[in-house]
Protein backbone atom coordinates (compact mmCIF):
# COMPACT_ATOMS: atom_id res chain seq x y z
CA UNK A 1 0.00 0.00 0.00
CA UNK A 2 1.13 3.49 -0.89
CA UNK A 3 1.85 6.24 1.61
CA UNK A 4 -1.14 8.09 2.75
CA UNK A 5 -1.47 11.26 0.81
CA UNK A 6 -4.16 13.57 1.87
CA UNK A 7 -5.48 17.12 2.68
CA UNK A 8 -6.94 18.18 6.09
CA UNK A 9 -9.24 21.16 5.18
CA UNK A 10 -10.99 23.50 7.72
CA UNK A 11 -14.31 24.15 6.25
CA UNK A 12 -15.47 25.60 9.37
CA UNK A 13 -13.93 26.77 12.76
CA UNK A 14 -15.05 29.26 15.87
CA UNK A 15 -14.84 28.62 19.21
CA UNK A 16 -17.00 25.61 19.77
CA UNK A 17 -17.99 24.50 16.73
CA UNK A 18 -15.71 23.12 13.79
CA UNK A 19 -15.96 20.87 10.18
CA UNK A 20 -12.84 19.25 9.17
CA UNK A 21 -12.67 17.48 5.38
CA UNK A 22 -9.92 14.52 5.07
CA UNK A 23 -9.68 13.85 1.54
CA UNK A 24 -8.58 11.19 -0.46
CA UNK A 25 -8.60 8.40 1.73
CA UNK A 26 -8.04 4.73 0.29
CA UNK A 27 -11.03 3.25 -0.45
CA UNK A 28 -12.62 2.05 3.79
CA UNK A 29 -10.28 4.66 5.45
CA UNK A 30 -13.16 6.77 6.00
CA UNK A 31 -14.72 4.83 8.22
CA UNK A 32 -11.54 3.35 9.72
CA UNK A 33 -10.29 7.26 10.63
CA UNK A 34 -13.74 8.39 11.69
CA UNK A 35 -14.78 6.11 14.02
CA UNK A 36 -11.03 6.03 15.72
CA UNK A 37 -11.38 9.75 15.93
CA UNK A 38 -14.52 10.13 16.92
CA UNK A 39 -13.97 7.38 19.53
CA UNK A 40 -10.90 9.13 21.18
CA UNK A 41 -12.54 12.62 21.17
CA UNK A 42 -15.69 11.57 23.23
CA UNK A 43 -13.58 9.31 25.55
CA UNK A 44 -9.78 10.25 26.23
CA UNK A 45 -9.50 14.11 26.20
CA UNK A 46 -8.95 15.56 29.78
CA UNK A 47 -10.85 18.50 31.00
CA UNK A 48 -11.57 20.13 34.25
CA UNK A 49 -14.57 19.87 36.33
CA UNK A 50 -16.41 21.05 39.91
CA UNK A 51 -15.92 17.68 41.95
CA UNK A 52 -16.82 19.02 45.45
CA UNK A 53 -18.95 22.07 46.69
CA UNK A 54 -18.97 24.04 50.08
CA UNK A 55 -21.96 26.47 50.69
CA UNK A 56 -22.29 28.40 54.05
CA UNK A 57 -24.94 27.52 56.23
CA UNK A 58 -25.08 24.52 54.47
CA UNK A 59 -24.88 21.05 56.02
CA UNK A 60 -25.68 18.78 52.99
CA UNK A 61 -27.44 18.84 49.32
CA UNK A 62 -30.96 17.71 50.59
CA UNK A 63 -31.88 20.98 51.99
CA UNK A 64 -32.52 25.04 51.37
CA UNK A 65 -30.60 28.30 51.50
CA UNK A 66 -32.35 30.84 52.96
CA UNK A 67 -33.18 33.73 50.26
CA UNK A 68 -32.43 31.09 47.43
CA UNK A 69 -35.11 30.56 45.31
CA UNK A 70 -33.54 27.27 43.95
CA UNK A 71 -32.95 24.80 46.65
CA UNK A 72 -29.60 23.17 47.08
CA UNK A 73 -29.92 20.19 44.89
CA UNK A 74 -31.01 22.55 41.48
CA UNK A 75 -28.15 24.73 42.70
CA UNK A 76 -25.77 21.82 42.19
CA UNK A 77 -27.00 21.03 39.16
CA UNK A 78 -26.27 24.53 37.79
CA UNK A 79 -23.02 24.34 39.17
CA UNK A 80 -22.10 21.13 37.78
CA UNK A 81 -23.03 22.92 34.25
CA UNK A 82 -20.02 25.25 34.83
CA UNK A 83 -17.06 25.14 31.85
CA UNK A 84 -14.16 25.50 33.29
CA UNK A 85 -10.08 25.58 31.48
CA UNK A 86 -7.50 24.59 33.96
CA UNK A 87 -4.01 25.36 33.18
CA UNK A 88 -2.36 24.59 36.01
CA UNK A 89 -2.08 21.69 38.82
CA UNK A 90 -5.05 20.65 40.32
CA UNK A 91 -7.10 20.37 42.54
CA UNK A 92 -7.67 24.05 43.08
CA UNK A 93 -10.42 26.18 44.99
CA UNK A 94 -13.01 28.87 43.09
CA UNK A 95 -15.16 30.89 45.08
CA UNK A 96 -18.50 32.52 44.70
CA UNK A 97 -20.07 35.31 46.92
CA UNK A 98 -22.85 37.19 45.85
CA UNK A 99 -25.92 39.09 47.44
CA UNK A 100 -29.42 39.84 46.47
CA UNK A 101 -31.63 40.91 44.99
CA UNK A 102 -31.13 39.01 41.30
CA UNK A 103 -29.41 36.29 38.98
CA UNK A 104 -26.53 34.42 40.15
CA UNK A 105 -24.10 34.50 37.45
CA UNK A 106 -21.13 32.44 37.11
CA UNK A 107 -19.13 35.49 36.08
CA UNK A 108 -18.93 36.32 40.02
CA UNK A 109 -16.78 33.43 40.80
CA UNK A 110 -13.33 34.55 41.47
CA UNK A 111 -10.47 31.96 40.52
CA UNK A 112 -6.84 31.98 40.49
CA UNK A 113 -4.36 32.65 38.01
CA UNK A 114 -4.39 29.47 35.62
CA UNK A 115 -8.38 28.83 36.02
CA UNK A 116 -11.04 30.47 33.93
CA UNK A 117 -14.72 30.08 33.99
CA UNK A 118 -15.77 29.95 29.83
CA UNK A 119 -19.55 30.61 30.23
CA UNK A 120 -19.72 33.50 32.57
CA UNK A 121 -23.70 33.78 31.66
CA UNK A 122 -24.90 30.65 33.20
CA UNK A 123 -27.44 31.38 35.97
CA UNK A 124 -26.62 29.50 39.05
CA UNK A 125 -29.72 30.58 41.13
CA UNK A 126 -31.79 33.50 41.79
CA UNK A 127 -31.58 35.40 45.33
CA UNK A 128 -34.94 37.02 46.65
CA UNK A 129 -34.13 40.35 48.47
CA UNK A 130 -31.19 42.55 49.80
CA UNK A 131 -30.84 40.51 53.01
CA UNK A 132 -30.10 37.42 51.04
CA UNK A 133 -26.38 35.98 50.04
CA UNK A 134 -24.83 33.03 49.19
CA UNK A 135 -21.21 32.18 50.06
CA UNK A 136 -19.77 29.28 48.31
CA UNK A 137 -16.50 27.23 47.71
CA UNK A 138 -15.77 24.42 44.80
CA UNK A 139 -13.36 22.32 44.09
CA UNK A 140 -11.90 21.84 40.55
CA UNK A 141 -9.83 18.90 39.30
CA UNK A 142 -8.67 17.69 36.07
CA UNK A 143 -10.12 14.27 35.01
CA UNK A 144 -11.26 11.89 31.83
CA UNK A 145 -15.01 11.29 31.01
CA UNK A 146 -17.72 11.00 33.21
CA UNK A 147 -16.97 10.56 37.48
CA UNK A 148 -20.09 9.94 39.65
CA UNK A 149 -19.49 11.65 43.14
CA UNK A 150 -19.57 8.22 44.36
CA UNK A 151 -15.95 7.67 43.71
CA UNK A 152 -15.32 10.58 45.90
CA UNK A 153 -15.84 10.75 49.75
CA UNK A 154 -15.85 13.63 51.76
CA UNK A 155 -15.47 13.17 56.08
CA UNK A 156 -16.11 17.20 56.04
CA UNK A 157 -19.05 18.08 57.07
CA UNK A 158 -20.73 20.08 54.81
CA UNK A 159 -18.21 19.28 51.71
CA UNK A 160 -20.92 17.93 49.31
CA UNK A 161 -19.17 15.63 46.22
CA UNK A 162 -21.10 16.18 43.04
CA UNK A 163 -20.86 14.32 39.35
CA UNK A 164 -18.18 15.56 37.23
CA UNK A 165 -18.65 15.60 33.29
CA UNK A 166 -14.92 16.05 32.38
CA UNK A 167 -14.76 15.74 28.48
CA UNK A 168 -14.57 18.83 26.87
CA UNK A 169 -16.29 17.34 23.97
CA UNK A 170 -20.16 17.66 23.87
CA UNK A 171 -20.58 16.27 19.97
CA UNK A 172 -18.81 14.80 17.60
CA UNK A 173 -20.37 13.57 14.02
CA UNK A 174 -18.80 12.36 10.85
CA UNK A 175 -19.81 11.94 7.19
CA UNK A 176 -18.36 9.90 4.50
CA UNK A 177 -18.82 10.53 0.70
CA UNK A 178 -17.02 9.59 -2.04
CA UNK A 179 -14.57 11.64 -3.89
CA UNK A 180 -12.46 11.37 -7.61
CA UNK A 181 -8.91 11.23 -7.85
CA UNK A 182 -8.63 11.84 -11.73
CA UNK A 183 -10.36 8.90 -13.39
CA UNK A 184 -10.54 6.69 -9.95
CA UNK A 185 -13.88 7.87 -8.15
CA UNK A 186 -13.78 5.20 -5.38
CA UNK A 187 -12.27 7.54 -2.68
CA UNK A 188 -13.40 8.60 0.65
CA UNK A 189 -14.08 11.93 1.68
CA UNK A 190 -14.22 12.21 5.38
CA UNK A 191 -16.38 14.92 7.44
CA UNK A 192 -16.07 15.43 10.78
CA UNK A 193 -18.15 17.80 12.98
CA UNK A 194 -16.65 18.46 16.15
CA UNK A 195 -18.71 20.33 18.87
CA UNK A 196 -16.52 21.11 22.12
CA UNK A 197 -17.98 23.13 25.49
CA UNK A 198 -15.33 26.05 24.30
CA UNK A 199 -12.50 25.37 27.02
CA UNK A 200 -11.00 23.79 23.87
CA UNK A 201 -10.98 24.98 20.22
CA UNK A 202 -11.91 22.13 17.50
CA UNK A 203 -9.17 21.82 16.02
CA UNK A 204 -6.97 21.72 19.24
CA UNK A 205 -9.29 18.68 19.75
CA UNK A 206 -9.20 17.14 16.82
CA UNK A 207 -4.83 17.17 16.66
CA UNK A 208 -4.60 16.00 20.44
CA UNK A 209 -7.32 13.33 19.59
CA UNK A 210 -4.43 11.89 16.27
CA UNK A 211 -1.73 12.41 19.15
CA UNK A 212 -3.17 9.78 21.19
CA UNK A 213 -3.81 7.75 17.92
CA UNK A 214 -0.47 7.62 17.28
CA UNK A 215 0.91 7.13 20.70
CA UNK A 216 -1.05 3.91 20.73
CA UNK A 217 0.17 2.60 16.93
CA UNK A 218 3.79 3.34 18.02
CA UNK A 219 3.53 1.20 20.82
CA UNK A 220 2.61 -1.59 18.17
CA UNK A 221 5.47 -0.48 15.95
CA UNK A 222 7.94 0.12 18.90
CA UNK A 223 6.92 -1.51 22.07
CA UNK A 224 8.28 0.51 25.39
CA UNK A 225 8.39 -1.51 28.14
CA UNK A 226 6.86 -0.43 31.49
CA UNK A 227 9.56 0.30 34.24
CA UNK A 228 9.91 -2.32 36.89
CA UNK A 229 9.19 -1.07 40.33
CA UNK A 230 11.30 -1.60 42.96
CA UNK A 231 10.11 -4.79 44.99
CA UNK A 232 10.40 -3.56 48.89
CA UNK A 233 11.65 -6.08 51.53
CA UNK A 234 9.84 -6.04 54.61
CA UNK A 235 10.70 -8.09 57.32
CA UNK A 236 7.34 -10.08 58.37
CA UNK A 237 8.52 -11.56 61.74
CA UNK A 238 6.27 -13.84 63.45
CA UNK A 239 6.21 -12.22 66.35
CA UNK A 240 5.13 -8.91 63.98
CA UNK A 241 2.05 -10.57 62.57
CA UNK A 242 0.91 -11.96 65.92
CA UNK A 243 0.09 -8.20 67.37
CA UNK A 244 -3.16 -7.31 68.19
CA UNK A 245 -5.10 -4.17 66.70
CA UNK A 246 -4.74 -2.97 70.35
CA UNK A 247 -0.98 -3.20 70.47
CA UNK A 248 -0.37 -0.81 67.67
CA UNK A 249 -1.69 2.21 69.52
CA UNK A 250 -4.50 3.71 67.24
CA UNK A 251 -7.36 5.82 68.13
CA UNK A 252 -9.88 4.18 69.82
CA UNK A 253 -12.83 4.62 67.31
CA UNK A 254 -10.06 3.43 64.89
CA UNK A 255 -9.05 0.03 66.65
CA UNK A 256 -13.22 -0.24 67.51
CA UNK A 257 -13.77 -0.05 63.51
CA UNK A 258 -11.29 -2.62 62.63
CA UNK A 259 -12.18 -5.15 65.19
CA UNK A 260 -16.02 -4.68 64.30
CA UNK A 261 -15.13 -5.64 60.77
CA UNK A 262 -12.81 -8.72 61.27
CA UNK A 263 -9.18 -7.33 61.73
CA UNK A 264 -7.71 -8.68 65.09
CA UNK A 265 -4.75 -8.72 64.10
CA UNK A 266 -1.17 -7.21 62.56
CA UNK A 267 -1.88 -10.01 60.10
CA UNK A 268 -5.35 -9.72 59.26
CA UNK A 269 -4.42 -5.99 57.86
CA UNK A 270 -1.57 -7.06 55.84
CA UNK A 271 -3.85 -10.13 53.99
CA UNK A 272 -6.48 -6.97 53.18
CA UNK A 273 -7.02 -4.41 50.75
CA UNK A 274 -6.25 -0.84 51.27
CA UNK A 275 -9.54 0.14 49.57
CA UNK A 276 -11.46 -2.30 51.51
CA UNK A 277 -10.18 -0.98 54.66
CA UNK A 278 -10.94 2.32 53.97
CA UNK A 279 -14.94 1.67 53.12
CA UNK A 280 -15.04 0.00 56.69
CA UNK A 281 -17.53 2.25 58.90
CA UNK A 282 -16.44 5.09 60.67
CA UNK A 283 -12.94 5.09 58.36
CA UNK A 284 -11.40 6.41 55.38
CA UNK A 285 -8.54 7.33 53.26
CA UNK A 286 -7.45 9.85 56.35
CA UNK A 287 -8.30 6.67 59.01
CA UNK A 288 -5.78 4.54 56.83
CA UNK A 289 -3.21 7.20 56.56
CA UNK A 290 -2.94 6.82 60.35
CA UNK A 291 -3.10 2.70 59.83
CA UNK A 292 -0.19 3.26 57.76
CA UNK A 293 1.98 5.23 60.39
CA UNK A 294 1.24 2.71 62.95
CA UNK A 295 2.37 -0.16 60.64
CA UNK A 296 5.31 1.59 59.23
CA UNK A 297 7.35 1.56 62.42
CA UNK A 298 6.47 -2.58 62.65
CA UNK A 299 8.20 -2.45 59.04
CA UNK A 300 5.05 -3.76 57.53
CA UNK A 301 2.33 -2.16 55.37
CA UNK A 302 -1.16 -2.92 53.70
CA UNK A 303 -1.28 -3.93 50.12
CA UNK A 304 -2.14 -1.24 47.64
CA UNK A 305 -4.44 -3.92 45.75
Amino acid sequence: MNEPIFQLKKEKENGKEGVFILEPLEAGYGQTLGNALRRVLLTSLPGAAVTFVKIAGVRHQFTTLSGLKEDIVELILNIKKLKIELKVEGPVKITLEATGPGEIKADKIKAPAGVQVVNKDLILGNLADKKSKISCEMTVERGLGYSPFEERKSETLGVIPVDATFSPIVRVNYNIETTRVGRIANYDRLVLEIVTDGTITPGDALRQSARILVSYFNQIIEPKLAPKEKERKLTLSADVLKLTIEELSLPTRITNALENSGYKTVADLVQGKRAEIAKIKNLGEKSVKIIDVALAEKGVEIPSK
